[in-house]
């Protein structure tokens, strides 16, 4: 477990129009067949015709960093395994937009988590500069709500108004 599969990541809510500025989407569907409160888990994904496994470890005190390994797995293996993940589903559609030498994935998701939009964007040092568009709004990173992991056990319509 090198430091290859350590995830340096940072969220943000969105403050304006970014579709514009995207060059490619998909739609993910994702479950979990095991998540903990102290942020581990095992997700299974599809992501436009590609299946994967991927576990993540528990979150750095900044929220900034967190162990990750993933797996292209067969889309049969997938669409199988997530028939045997814990009940609800995130389904979303991801797009990818480029700013500087990054790229932002923006989910827009659907379902019981309707009308949450969270950019993410993966760095390679927890102090490495970034930019920050127009359409960035207020930064969520550590904010354990906001984890996938999170939003299948308390999705954002049990908690937006709070």
């Amino acid at each position: 477990m090198g430091s290859e599969n350590i995830e340096i990541e940072r969220k943000f809510l969105i403050a304006g129009d970014f579709k514009s500025h995207a060059y490619k989407s998909d739609r993910v569907v994702q479950g979990y067949m095991a998540s903990s409160t102290g942020g581990r888990s095992v997700r299974i994904r599809i992501k436009g015709d590609k299946g994967f496994i991927t576990i993540k470890g528990g979150s750095s005190d900044s929220g900034l960093s967190r162990f990750e390994w993933e797996k292209e797995i067969s889309l049969q293996d997938a669409e199988e395994l997530l028939q045997l993940c814990d009940p609800g589903v995130i389904d979303k559609v991801r797009y990818l937009i480029k700013a500087g030498k990054h790229t932002y994935e923006v989910d827009v998701f659907h379902g019981d988590n309707e009308g949450l939009v969270v950019a993410e964007i993966e760095l390679e040092s927890e102090d490495e500069p970034f930019e920050k568009p127009s359409w960035l709004g207020e930064e969520v990173t550590g904010d354990k709500r906001y984890y996938n992991s999170h939003l299948v056990k308390s999705p954002y319509k049990m908690w937006k108004s709070e």
